[in-house]
């Protein structure tokens, strides 16, 4: 109890944990219709885009989010532009834009002078989060989860099949850049909990793991969901017991159901199947 109990008596680790809950959360929603849709690698293009956007806003003095926003969103625009005039496939054209826009975020940290702290920026620092990005964090998250929530079905539907969503007359276009909009705004929040480079997990293994251990979508949201506020509350709380680097522990947590899943999930689980498969054999035997 002594070990649960310390971490609460400070103020940055309630906070800390508040908002890696929180944003763990609405990623491990989002990370459903992601794994669905199989955007893993649009995920990665959009967190490493948003690069860039946070030091021209520094620079500008805006917050950073808006800059984050604006150059996710640019790095979707600049992927469908280039996919729909060329003959390039998706997958190499979006590591393309993401390796490009993240380039261009390094050269302007290196000539931009500032007390960003690019450690900062790649790796999170919700331990040290301000009151201020708390606040937006807050807000960007719940508008996430308003709008996840309000339009959960057509969402669906458009990750199932979406020529049969267009064929009852869903607009599958506003729900492509919609998705594609709250991804960028799923980027921006996990800025401040695990990074630019590591937000790309929380925005997929949550789903994976889920997938591993139900074939209904409802409870595939329930899991992920709660797979990924109890590896934001645990990772918070190992950094804290081991003085690690909380973005690292709060992926490794996530990482390690997903490893439980794929080893022990009733039916898709490969310690299960190879269970399974050994039964008639000894049954035979005997």
């Amino acid at each position: 109890m002594e070990l649960l109990l310390e971490p609460l008596s400070h103020a940055f680790m309630v906070k800390a944990l508040m908002i890696s809950a929180l944003v763990g959360g609405v990623c491990g929603l989002l990370s459903c219709f992601m794994t669905l849709k199989g955007w893993a690698l649009m995920g990665d293009a959009v967190s490493h885009a948003v690069l860039p956007g946070v030091v021209v806003a520094y620079a500008l003095g805006l917050p950073f989010s808006l800059g984050a926003f604006v150059f996710g969103v640019g790095s979707v625009a600049a992927i469908g532009f280039v996919k729909q005039k060329s003959r390039v496939k998706e997958d190499t054209v979006i590591g393309l834009v993401f390796t490009g826009f993240f380039a261009l975020g390094l050269v302007l940290v290196s000539k931009t002078r500032s007390n960003i702290d690019l450690t900062h920026i790649l790796f999170g620092n919700v331990l040290g989060i301000s009151a201020g990005d708390v606040q937006q964090t807050s807000v960007i998250s719940v508008l996430v989860l308003v709008l996840l929530l309000l339009f959960r079905r057509d969402l669906m539907l458009f990750c199932f099949d979406p020529t049969h969503a267009r064929s009852i007359g869903i607009n599958t276009g506003l729900l492509h850049y919609m998705l594609l909009g709250l991804l960028s705004l799923a980027a921006v929040a996990g800025l401040q909990t695990v990074g630019i480079i590591l937000v790309v997990a929380m925005l997929v293994t949550p789903g994976a793991t889920a997938y591993l251990l139900t074939d209904r979508f409802d409870r595939m949201t329930l899991l992920a969901v709660t797979s990924s506020v109890l590896s934001s509350v645990l990772g918070v709380f190992i950094s804290y017991w081991t003085d690690s680097s909380t973005a690292g522990c709060i992926v490794l947590a996530q990482t390690a159901q997903f490893v439980l899943a794929f080893l022990l999930a009733p039916g898709q689980g490969v310690l299960r199947r190879l269970w399974s498969m050994d039964q008639p054999s000894s049954s035979s035997q005997s």
